[in-house]
């Protein structure tokens, strides 16, 4: 593809960078805001309907939960048609409920059913941390060691080889579950759901889904991967706030089957939910595993981002974002090619919008170069030893965004 790095040709998103807030610097100008994949910037709309939701509770109390114009009753409703179109899937399948590690575990209680001959877990190396504690803790609860049975997927010349996953569950028939990410965090790699969930199904493991890097970055296609179970924050590329409220996904397939679950309140049947039954009388589909009610207050941004992205679309994101990463990609190997290894790989279809930089200089120097760009307000994120992650978002980013943190880049890296 050839690039032309000082003219965005993706205009028609233009409107919608005016739709967020933006940190500003000292001066008052906006920051180059390039942390997507870590927080998202804040939709204008999402304070609006906070305060829709913050009225009804001052006007109507109690009564808000049925008489509210979006009550809170089925407030998660909302978001069902507009994550299920997201990640093309059932809207019986997807829920918005609970955080990211918790809806991991939950599922993971469901689908993790060690025996005596098939107990470890997969997961690949340098995983997110939170996903490793969760895996641990798995192991744990069954009364198996998480030292001698959690299986690492290795780096193959610095991508996640889908060969040498199926060699890993040829050669160890006592793998049970794999817990695999759809973009990889540290190294911003896009990994092959559709081939791992076809090794999965051919080595009957059960396959859950980290996607949380994924959702709102890549094009995803849950009905055509076919994994088992998936799990996702919002406050990402979906841009839904800190700590806001996450998603789960149950394949079709596990729905009325003998699958364990945890129960709670808000699992049981909205018909009959009221009624104060002592008898779990399951909800329809993924939302049996809902625990409490939502926080609404933490729920209304994720329904006003994720009309944002309904209306563009992933097709015109993804082409953007194709744009932009790719520019960013070839100005840092044609200008800076000699101080910075880009761990994210080349191939459009292995990447999203997030490059992840090595800085070939001690972690000292590496910090220096970080805390650079946050001077000049160029905020991405850093990770240890020598990382610094970027995401070009293409919802509020543009070819502005990245040629400005190349410059500053070069700064950054003549001052040492």
């Amino acid at each position: 593809m050839s690039l032309d790095h000082n003219n965005d040709n993706t205009h028609s998103l233009d409107v919608y960078r005016d739709r967020f807030q933006w940190p500003r610097q000292d001066n008052g100008e906006r920051t180059t805001y390039l942390c997507g994949n870590s927080l998202g910037l804040q939709p204008i709309a999402a304070a609006e309907r906070v305060a829709e939701v913050l009225k009804d509770w001052a006007e109507l109390g109690v009564e808000g939960h049925f008489n509210a114009e979006r009550s809170w009753l089925n407030y998660h409703a909302q978001a069902t048609p507009l994550l299920a179109g997201l990640l093309h899937c059932e809207d019986d399948e997807v829920v918005a409920m609970n955080t990211l590690t918790v809806n991991l575990n939950l599922l993971m209680l469901s689908f993790y059913r060690p025996t005596p001959e098939r107990f470890k877990i997969l997961i690949e190396e340098d995983a997110f941390p939170s996903d490793q504690y969760a895996v641990q803790s798995q192991l744990s609860l069954q009364g198996i060691d998480p030292k001698d049975n959690i299986v690492i997927w290795r780096r193959n010349n610095g991508v996640y080889n889908p060969d040498d996953l199926a060699n890993l569950l040829a050669s160890d028939s006592e793998i049970a579950m794999m817990l695999i990410p759809g973009v990889q965090y540290l190294t911003g790699e896009w990994l092959d759901l559709t081939r791992i969930a076809a090794l999965a199904r051919e080595y009957d493991v059960t396959l859950g889904l980290d996607l949380a890097h994924a959702v709102g970055n890549v094009p995803i296609d849950l009905n055509a991967i076919d994994a088992d179970f998936a799990a996702f924050c919002t406050y990402k590329y979906l841009n839904s706030g800190p700590g806001a409220i996450a998603g789960a996904w149950v394949n079709r397939r596990h729905h009325g089957s003998d699958v364990p679950r945890l129960h709670g309140w808000w699992g049981n049947d909205e018909s009959n939910r009221f009624e104060m039954r002592s008898t779990f009388s399951p909800a329809p589909g993924t939302e049996v595993w809902q625990q409490s009610n939502p926080p609404i207050l933490a729920l209304a941004p994720v329904v006003a981002s994720l009309e944002m992205f309904d209306a563009v679309g992933m097709p015109a994101l993804r082409e953007k974002s194709t744009v932009l990463t790719g520019t960013l990609r070839a100005r840092i190997q044609e200008e800076l090619g000699d101080h910075i290894d880009v761990l994210t790989p080349s191939e459009t279809s292995r990447y999203g919008a997030q490059l992840s930089l090595a800085l070939r200089t001690s972690a000292s120097d590496g910090r220096q170069v970080f805390n650079h760009l946050q001077q000049q307000g160029v905020i991405g994120d850093w990770r240890e030893p020598n990382v610094i992650r970027v995401a070009p978002a293409p919802l509020y980013n543009n070819l502005d965004d990245v040629n400005r943190l190349v410059d500053v880049l070069h700064a950054a890296i003549r001052a040492l």
